[in-house]
């Protein structure tokens, strides 16, 4: 299946999850095209300056992978910053956060995978 970027749905969000300003989500694969595999396939835009919040993962787990622009993360507590091409993995029962501490748009792939482990 071929699914041209014109085509796939694209979601703006506000304060996502308690954050700043605003992130922008190009869905690449839709949930029920996933064969139950998770629930979050797509590329995410934080303007500079923009956040998510911090949130918790209940029954699945969420990988974040850096394209493009400077992030700094909460990884349980633990602040750092990533650059194109780091990734950060938060698990089942584990929490984060992202923020753009860039000048430019901050561009990553956001997975959200079931853990089969707790189904």
């Amino acid at each position: 299946m071929i699914r041209r970027s014109h085509d796939m749905k694209v979601d703006v969000h506000n304060e996502f999850l308690g954050g700043k300003g605003t992130l922008t989500n190009i869905h690449f694969l839709e949930k029920d095209d996933s064969a139950g595999a998770g629930r979050l396939f797509v590329k995410s835009i934080l303007k500079p300056g923009s956040s998510i919040g911090n949130h918790t993962h209940k029954g699945d787990f969420e990988v974040y992978y850096i394209l493009s622009g400077k992030a700094k993360v909460d990884d349980n507590g633990d602040f750092t910053e990533l650059n194109p091409g780091d990734s950060i993995l938060t698990r089942n029962g584990q929490f984060h956060s992202i923020e753009n501490i860039g000048e430019d748009d901050l561009e990553y792939i956001a997975l959200i995978m079931f853990d089969k482990e707790t189904i």
